[in-house]
């Protein structure tokens, strides 16, 4: 497949070495803290104003935290943990934590004791929550009030944490042992950050297992504060209107690196205004964001599609595009479109610092721009090398294995003669018929154009002639008659032979994570489960 193919013909492009065969950023490096012993909250506090306008806002109750008040809870909150539970360096703290104001303090109070925090989704069923549990052994849990129940008996301890910093009455809604806590020596904090480094590790994040389980990425402070600088704050200074005027919706979940790395993290070094959706609900959205005169709106694909199917719907002004992984600390490509380059299908330019190869799946050769193969990635963002080979915690999994600092990200991708990244599919999605490598993503573009169709996958299942053969999960509109036949022959049409889907099954919803991501595994499961009789979708 050559999608630009005239682009092998430019050598000398700028981005582009073709004797080493590596791409790099055509922004200018940006300079990065060299003291090895700076560690992700000190660095933030050095960026973080010192007005007391509203950092973060409450969406349903309008509550407010200052840039003041939010660098006094994570101090105190850090001398309590660290003086009345112990935590320090060495230990590990699970937060259980749906999206609130005290998120944020919680995550970088973790991180100045020393320890090192973990996230995970609050909605998460009792055995994911003691499976989690049995993986991490954490020093201590924090969770949400409502998801107390849902947790196993503990050797660790457990802190109640609210929503707010605001104290109710009802002993249901606030747990005071937190509200203690937080005024631990109030006039003298702890030092925050001691006693870790830039190379230390800062926190395990989960990743959304879209192709197997979920995996525990081990970041560092340097893969944090590379995140602050290199996706974050470069992001913001390329807009015309100041940081500190802009309001943001936190939408997407902080559990999430997405999430944590702009709503807990990045965007509190700017001052901006982050307004924070306990869940996301459209209606409460299109409020929110009229209420608050929202801003910049970070979302996924389930979310702009819901945003823009309300009543009546959102009006966005403007859409950018980007890549990032869990593995690389949400630190990948923009896609900053101009008067030049309006590469609305493209995930953007690769970030300052960043450097990419493209690798041919079969003999591991770097490709130019114009040839797709797998994309690999260098920089100060990729995950820390723990104890395998990976970066993962407790897995040897070869997937996503880091080769001389490089990380395989196991996506089908392509750069453009103007150094733009197009992404094509994932290596483990892609469907192998008759010795043809075919992307799901090609398919579900055709698909997804049928008027009768308002969501669709697509993924393989085994064929003794073929091998694998492309199967399409596709959600009618509703009333449609739309058949299986149908649905073939449209694709048929508009396709190379070998492409064409095979078999259709009809679904009332594609299962996906919380970043709105294809849970493959589970299509290919229920497919496993039909052919045995049962059923799971």
């Amino acid at each position: 497949m050559q999608p630009d193919a005239a682009a092998t013909a430019h050598p000398s492009l700028s981005f582009y070495s073709a004797a080493t065969g590596l791409y790099s950023s055509l922004h200018p490096p940006l300079p990065l803290p060299s003291d090895p012993s700076l560690s992700l909250v000190p660095h933030l506090f050095s960026h973080l104003p010192l007005h007391h306008h509203s950092l973060l806002v409450d969406a349903p109750t309008a509550a407010t935290l200052s840039c003041a008040n939010f660098r006094r809870l994570v101090s105190s909150l850090a001398a309590g943990l660290r003086r009345r539970l112990h935590i320090a360096r060495g230990s590990l703290v699970l937060l259980l934590l749906p999206n609130s104001l005290t998120f944020p303090v919680a995550f970088l109070a973790v991180l100045a004791t020393g320890a090192i925090a973990t996230t995970m989704n609050p909605s998460s069923a009792p055995a994911e929550i003691a499976a989690r549990l049995r993986d991490t052994a954490p020093s201590l849990v924090l969770v949400s009030t409502h998801n107390a129940a849902k947790l196993p008996p503990l050797a660790a301890p457990l802190v109640l944490v609210p929503d707010t910093f605001q104290q109710q009455h009802d002993d249901d809604q606030f747990d005071f042992f937190f509200h203690a806590l937080l005024e631990t020596d109030p006039e003298t904090p702890v030092e925050v950050g001691v006693g870790v480094g830039q190379d230390d590790a800062a926190a395990v994040i989960y990743s959304s297992g879209t192709s197997g389980r979920s995996k525990g990425v081990v970041v560092t402070h340097r893969n944090l504060i590379a995140m602050v600088e290199l996706f974050v704050r470069f992001e913001a200074s390329q807009y015309t209107r100041p940081a500190r005027d802009n309001v943001y919706l936190a939408a997407l979940p902080m559990f999430h690196v997405y999430g944590l790395s702009l709503f807990a993290v990045g965007l509190l070094s700017l001052g901006c205004t982050v307004v924070v959706m306990r869940r996301f609900n459209v209606d409460d959205a299109v409020k929110a964001i009229r209420k608050y005169k929202v801003t910049h709106l970070p979302l996924v694909p389930p979310i702009m599609s819901a945003l823009l199917r309300a009543n009546p719907p959102l009006e966005l002004d403007s859409l950018l595009q980007g890549y990032g992984m869990t593995e690389s600390t949400a630190v990948g490509t923009r896609g900053f479109n101009t008067c030049k380059h309006k590469k609305y299908a493209s995930v953007g330019l690769l970030a300052p610092n960043m450097h990419a190869k493209i690798v041919h799946l079969e003999s591991g050769s770097c490709l130019p721009p114009g040839s797709y193969g797998e994309l690999w990635l260098h920089g100060p963002a990729i995950m820390k090398e723990f104890c395998f080979v990976t970066g993962y915690l407790n897995d040897d999994d070869d997937a996503f294995t880091r080769k001389d600092g490089w990380l395989r990200t196991g996506d089908i991708a392509y750069f453009d003669s103007d150094g733009y990244l197009f992404i094509v599919g994932r290596l483990k999605d892609t469907i192998k018929y008759k010795g043809f490598q075919i992307a799901p993503a090609d398919l579900e573009a055709v698909l997804i154009r049928h008027p009768e169709i308002v969501d669709v996958a697509v993924t393989s299942d085994e064929d003794e002639e073929a091998g694998e053969i492309p199967v399409a999960f596709v959600v009618r509109k509703s009333g449609s008659t739309l058949s299986c036949t149908h649905v073939m022959e449209y694709v048929a049409k508009q396709v190379a032979s070998y492409k064409r889907v095979r078999k259709v099954i009809f679904v009332e919803a594609i299962p996906k994570s919380a970043a709105g991501k294809v849970l493959r595994r589970l299509l290919k499961d229920s497919l496993v489960d039909a052919s045995s009789g049962r059923s799971r979708l």
